[in-house]
């Protein structure tokens, strides 16, 4: 193309040698199988790093009653504001009452009356995390959402003997800061969450 004009016959066998290679099948050079190789071996080093830290869980971590509370972020499926929400007659008095969210109906659980601790009513700071497994999903009421951090399972000690009654029951432990994880494997299967009597 040098006055300007497009070589159309070089082009007509680029393309065609670009399909016979095609056609024949590609292999590459020495130089690419050792590029290839060494990008492989860096993802297996990551992976291998990945597997070094699995004993760290990731948790969301919220207040309740002025405690700092923690749940393994694979059992949330979203944190929601509390906006609008019905109540229900007739059920007990942790059941806060029903959310549509996005057209899905969940009841949410007032986990601070749940867990018999002091109730200091609804804010507009209350958020409801939605937990889920493969059989149940529910929200849980909290007064904050602090953020998500990870979690040493070695920092992990057992449950503090101040924590008493329903509570102890559903602890996967304490952290050296004082933050309470909750077994929320535990909180999903549990049959006093999930309300059978009719009005």
């Amino acid at each position: 193309m040098s006055d300007g004009r497009l070589d159309w016959e070089e082009i007509q066998r680029r393309v065609e040698a670009a399909g016979r290679a095609i056609a024949c099948g590609y292999a590459p050079g020495p130089e690419e199988v050792r590029r290839t190789l060494k990008k492989r071996a860096a993802m297996l080093a990551c992976e291998k790093e990945e597997e070094a830290t699995a004993d760290s869980l990731e948790v969301v971590e919220f207040l309740l009653a002025r405690e700092r509370y923690g749940i393994e972020s694979h059992f949330i499926r979203e944190v929601y504001p509390l906006k609008d929400y019905t109540p229900l007659p007739g059920v007990p008095p942790f059941v806060l009452g029903l959310v549509n969210v996005r057209g899905r109906i969940l009841s949410v659980v007032d986990i601070k009356k749940f867990f018999d601790m002091p109730d200091q009513g609804i804010s507009d700071l209350n958020t409801i995390i939605l937990i889920k497994d493969g059989t149940m999903e529910f929200g849980i009421l909290a007064d904050a959402i602090a953020g998500v951090r990870k979690v040493a399972v070695s920092d992990m000690g057992p449950p503090l003997p101040t924590l008493t009654g329903i509570r102890r029951e559903f602890l996967k432990g304490v952290t050296g800061e004082r933050m309470v994880i909750l077994d929320a494997a535990r909180l999903l299967a549990d049959k006093n969450i999930v309300i059978h009597h009719e009005v």
